[in-house]
């Protein structure tokens, strides 16, 4: 039951951060509680799975990184974001004034 713990809160974990990271805008609630289910994995394999595993807890941590490292990568090469930018030119110009030229006669 812990080990389903463990996996369940690092899956939402990172999800929450790569949602952060490329959805939402800003470092807000998502990726707070995001970090906190990262942690809290983290910290139920060194707490709970460290009596019948003692090597539970540094490989928690190291998938912890290793998955939010390869979640981002992953976003970032399946070009979602590119579906989800803004891509456009602007074309139009601005007309300066001369030297001398008041800026209400450019309108005439």
């Amino acid at each position: 039951m812990n080990i389903a713990i463990v996996i369940l809160l690092l899956l939402v974990g990172v999800g929450l951060l790569v949602a952060e990271l490329f959805l939402l805008p800003g470092f807000g609630f998502a990726g707070i509680c995001g970090f906190l289910s990262l942690a809290g994995s983290v910290v139920v394999a060194y707490w709970k799975l460290a009596a019948i595993y003692p090597w539970a807890g540094h490989v928690t941590l190291a998938a912890a990184v290793i998955l939010t490292g390869l979640a981002v990568y992953g976003f970032i090469k399946s070009r979602a974001i590119e579906k989800m930018a803004l891509d456009t030119t602007i074309d139009s110009k601005v007309e300066m004034p001369a030297p001398g030229k008041h800026i209400e006669e450019l309108s005439k």
